[in-house]
């Protein structure tokens, strides 16, 4: 979508969905869909059973605001079960996960930003020290 093309009201027929394996996520506002620079705006929901082993962001910092449902969060070392309300502030390049143990699908906002960044967007780290071993890697 050009810049041209670009919203300034998106509806939900209107986000752009991506299916990840921790999780339908429909982008609300990101570049090329509106001419956010300073944000990012997406909806998750996250099955029961699934869950965004733990990573970082190297350029990105991140709130993720609690919709419905609960997960498990971790900010570094950290974790809570967060519910409807709750917020976890993520600092840039720090490492969080968030996993549903829970029967019900949980459905957060996260809030990105910078829009426009270099680098990588995300860094797996799920398979590396200490973070294995304060939760097993999700999948093969």
């Amino acid at each position: 979508m050009s810049c041209a093309a670009c919203l300034r009201f998106v509806t939900s027929s209107e986000a752009l969905v991506e299916d990840l394996p921790w999780g339908r996520h429909e982008w609300l506002s990101r570049v090329g869909l509106t001419e956010a620079r300073a944000l990012q705006l997406v909806r998750v929901t996250m099955p029961p059973g699934t869950g965004h082993a733990f990573h970082r962001h190297p350029a990105l910092e991140e709130a993720l605001y609690y919709v419905s449902g609960r997960a498990e969060q971790w900010v570094g070392r950290e974790r809570r079960v967060l519910g409807p309300g709750d917020v976890a502030h993520v600092p840039r390049d720090e490492v969080h996960g968030t996993y549903n143990d829970f029967r019900e699908p949980v459905v957060f906002l996260a809030i990105l930003s910078p829009a426009v960044f270099e680098g990588p967007a995300l860094i797996d780290v799920s398979r590396d020290e200490p973070w294995r071993s304060l939760r097993a890697p999700l999948g093969p």
